[in-house]
Formats: C-alpha cells, sequence, structure tokens
C-alpha cells in the first residue's frame, strides 16, 4: 500500500472516530437534559402531592376563602396535567402563585399558624422548593451544556446532521422574582 492510501484511510478512521465521539457526546448531553427535567418533574409532583394536606389543613379555618383554595385546586390540577416542560413552567408558576395567597390566609389565622401539622407542611414544602430549585439550576446547567455544543462548530454539523436540537430554560417568571414577604 502506497503511503497516500494509507493517509487517506488514517483520514477517514479519524473523521469517523470524531464523528461518532461526538454523536455519542450529544446524545449524552441531551440525555443528561431528559433525566435533570425528570428530576424537576419529580419535585413539582411531591410538591402537587403535599398540596391537598395543606388545603384540608387550612380549610378548617378560614371557611370563608372558598377562591383561594378553588385557585389552589386548579393549579394543582393544571401542574399534573401538564405534559412538557413549558406546560409545567407556566403550571408550576400558578401553582406558586396560588401558594403564595394559601399562605397569605394562613397569616390570618393564628391558631393555624401554631398547629404542628401546618408547621410540619409548610416545612415540607419549604424543602420541595429548594428541591425545585436546585433541580432547576441542574436542569438548566445541562441544557447549556447541550445548547452551547449544538452551537459550536463542528458539532453543530453532526447536531443538525442527526436532527438534535436545542432544550429551552427552565426560566422564572416576573412573579417569582418578586420579593416574597412572610409576617408572623
Amino acid at each position: 500500500m502506497d503511503p497516500f492510501t494509507i493517509g487517506i484511510i488514517v483520514a477517514v478512521v479519524v473523521a469517523l472516530g470524531w464523528l461518532l465521539m461526538t454523536y455519542n457526546g450529544l446524545v449524552s448531553l441531551r440525555n443528561r437534559v431528559k433525566e435533570a427535567w425528570s428530576q424537576i418533574d419529580v419535585q413539582l409532583k411531591r410538591r402537587a402531592s403535599l398540596i391537598p394536606n395543606l388545603v384540608e389543613s387550612v380549610k378548617g379555618y378560614a371557611k370563608h376563602e372558598k377562591e383561594v383554595f378553588e385557585n389552589v385546586t386548579k393549579a394543582r390540577s393544571a401542574l399534573m396535567g401538564a405534559t412538557d416542560p413549558a406546560h409545567k413552567a407556566a403550571a408550576n408558576d400558578m401553582l406558586t402563585g396560588a401558594l403564595k395567597s394559601l399562605f397569605a390566609v394562613a397569616e390570618a389565622y393564628p391558631n393555624l399558624r401554631a398547629s404542628e401539622n401546618f408547621k410540619q407542611l409548610q416545612d415540607e414544602i419549604s424543602d420541595t422548593e429548594t428541591k425545585v430549585a436546585a433541580s432547576r439550576q441542574f436542569y438548566n446547567t445541562n441544557v447549556l451544556d447541550l445548547n452551547n455544543t449544538l452551537e459550536m462548530f463542528p458539532s453543530s454539523l453532526v447536531g443538525s446532521m442527526f436532527g438534535f436540537q436545542k432544550e429551552e430554560f427552565f426560566k422564572a417568571t416576573e412573579e417569582d422574582k418578586k420579593d416574597i414577604q412572610v409576617k408572623f
């Protein structure tokens, strides 16, 4: 075999090796994004399962606050029914607003705030909110890695050749950016 043929074979092997490594890297990044989203999903489901308990704890004290309870229930249903990241994010924002209203109602009832069950539920929801925030950060980091790889040359060529798509970040709404006032 002449040196030119060997050079072509080596170049083809190197190119195929690079293509394979880049493709596998993109698959890995895409799967990390999916796994990160599933972590958000788990925490949102945990949060949604705590909501009925919280609502029941508050209902006995605030019977005339029917609209608040209805809004929480609607928001929880929307979260449970959402199927993709964009709809889950919107439903999560709706639930966050409804919970703020519910906690505001709870502030008006000192006996409720003193209840051990209510305190435990508040702690659970607070813990879940922390986990949701950490999961969002993990998800967004993975989305950043995937999107960067899909935009950088030459991996962008492989990404477009095999149909890889950029992912959307989990963004905070303007409501989420406002300060929360807790009064006891």
